[in-house]
């Protein structure tokens, strides 16, 4: 299958629009603001979130330039392996998952549908992976594995950033945007499409994420001086709220649990608990810490990733028995 020709097939047949919905409590109320959740997780069954809007402009490129293969890096649990591995199968490319540390037998759930799709999973010590985004390691990978179209770590690039610049919808009547960030790639490409009367909120998963500004103030800067299409020419207001990572990247605990699970089922709304969970239950927090002004239309992001879910909570299982 073409790849260029996947990508519109699959954003005409295979993509719902993502709805957005409100959600009510008396937190809410007694803050003064309403609150909505855009549900990005329901695009698509395997290439959804903001997964989808960074691999898009870099699935296009590959097209473009006529490669076949596809390879990219991540964790165990990776979303990012998880969507490259199912977009490649679906538009008929090659993919390799340069994977961080040593196989573990059997694979976790992620790593296991990575394989179904046709993944060729590659491990990498940890000192090599620091090097994942070095052009020493770029050139090895393609002497070994010939010419490869090269997606960095959870599609952070320019393409990415492009890709992000998408995910708002186009009635964007909202005062603040919530996000949760990782490498910073999605709020920086949410960020380019927000007005100046706007306001970007993302909340780091990683413990001590403050260096993520400097990271998205230099993805910032990169992207407007490339020259790529920008739906605003003026930033608007942003910041880090950066103390509800629950110990770092992918670390969870009783009470994000319990949160993630009584939302759940309040909200028929699920969350990951890397990322989607850790924001949510920020916002609810400063909610009841007035944090934001009344009246305040305030969007959530759900960028889904709920495929990890399952392996994170076999993992935790495992620890407590």
């Amino acid at each position: 299958m073409n790849a260029g020709n996947a990508v519109f097939e699959l954003n005409e047949k295979c993509f719902i629009p993502s709805p957005t919905q409100q959600i009510h409590s008396n937190i809410i109320e007694s803050a003064g603001v309403e609150l909505f959740v855009l549900r990005l997780d329901l695009m698509h069954p395997w290439v959804n979130g903001n997964k989808w809007y960074k691999l898009k402009y870099n699935l296009l490129e590959a097209e473009e330039k006529s490669f076949s293969t596809l390879l990219t890096f991540g964790g165990a649990y990776s979303n990012h392996i998880f969507a490259t591995a199912a977009a490649g199968k679906l538009f008929g490319l090659q993919t390799i998952g340069i994977i961080r540390g040593e196989e573990r037998l059997p694979l976790n759930p992620t790593l296991s549908f990575a394989v179904q799709q046709g993944m060729q999973l590659v491990y990498c010590d940890r000192t090599s992976y620091r090097q994942r985004h070095t052009p020493e390691l770029h050139a090895q990978l393609r002497e070994r594995y010939g010419e490869v179209f090269i997606i960095p770590e959870g599609g952070s690039n320019l393409n990415g950033v492009r890709g992000c610049t998408e995910i708002l919808p186009e009635a964007n009547d909202f005062d603040v945007i919530c996000v949760a960030c990782g490498t910073g790639t999605t709020f920086a490409g949410i960020l380019l499409s927000l007005t100046q009367k706007q306001r970007g909120i993302a909340f780091p998963v990683l413990k001590n994420g403050g260096f993520l500004k400097q990271e998205i103030d230099s993805l910032l800067e990169s992207y407007l001086a490339s020259g790529l299409p920008t739906p605003n020419n003026s930033l608007c207001s942003w910041e880090l709220i950066c103390n509800y990572h629950f110990g770092g990247y992918a670390k969870i605990n009783d009470e994000l649990l319990k949160f993630s699970q009584q939302f759940q089922q309040t909200y028929d709304i699920p969350l990951d608990y890397v990322y989607t969970a850790k924001m949510f239950y920020g916002v609810m927090d400063l909610l009841q810490q007035g944090f934001f002004r009344k009246g305040d239309r305030i969007l959530l992001i759900h960028t889904g990733g709920l495929q990890g879910n399952l392996g994170i909570q076999q993992k935790t299982a495992k620890f407590k028995t």
